[in-house]
């Protein structure tokens, strides 16, 4: 059972930390996007692009890396007494939480994908077996959502990258759950 959570841990680690590490230079596309909206509304007329863009690729940034700071521990943390207590509390209070956690991120999972299928035109209540038949191609893609601004860009490509972002977190939380059991089983990680 230990090797079969080693290699999960292993998988999923290497998998949420290359798109971490791909994800974190979002940032320098967001500044140019924000560079580029200051100086087309100072010297040109402003572009209408921008600023949905800009949110776009926040959204990007933050879902995709929020795996990999957690995998790194960097996420943000109440150390209040947390720091002082001993490995084997740690792992106990973090493999309850994690699973508060998992149970948080499947809701958020379940709002994406609805919100997925109702942005490619689905208006029924099986959004999971929609977007499965999208993908295989058994299934059709109806009116697609865009938004309400003046740009008018479709939504569906941003909600699917909340589905991946989501999913990756699930594994990696799943991943930092069982780092957890083995440390409480005193096995190295």
């Amino acid at each position: 059972m230990q090797g079969l959570m080693r290699g999960y841990i292993k998988g999923v680690d290497a998998v949420n930390y290359r798109i971490g590490r791909v994800a974190m230079y979002g940032i320098f596309a967001l500044m140019v996007i924000l560079l580029w909206s200051s100086i087309s509304k100072t010297f040109f007329l402003p572009s209408l692009w921008t600023l949905e863009m800009a949110q776009f690729v926040m959204v990007g940034y933050y879902i995709l890396g929020g795996p990999y700071s957690l995998q790194l521990g960097s996420n943000v943390r109440m150390d209040l007494l947390y720091g002082s207590w001993s490995v084997r509390r740690k792992a106990w209070f973090d493999a309850i939480t994690v699973l508060l956690l998992i149970f948080y991120l499947c809701v958020l999972l379940y709002g994406a994908v609805s919100s997925t299928a109702y942005s490619l035109g689905y208006w029924k209540d099986a959004p999971f077996s929609y977007l499965l038949g999208v993908l295989i191609g058994t299934e059709e893609v109806g009116r697609l959502e865009q938004s309400s601004s003046a740009w008018r860009p479709y939504m569906w490509p941003i909600k699917a990258v909340m589905i991946v972002g989501f999913l990756l977190m699930i594994l990696q939380c799943l991943s930092e759950f069982f780092k957890d059991i083995l440390r409480l089983k005193g096995a190295e990680i």
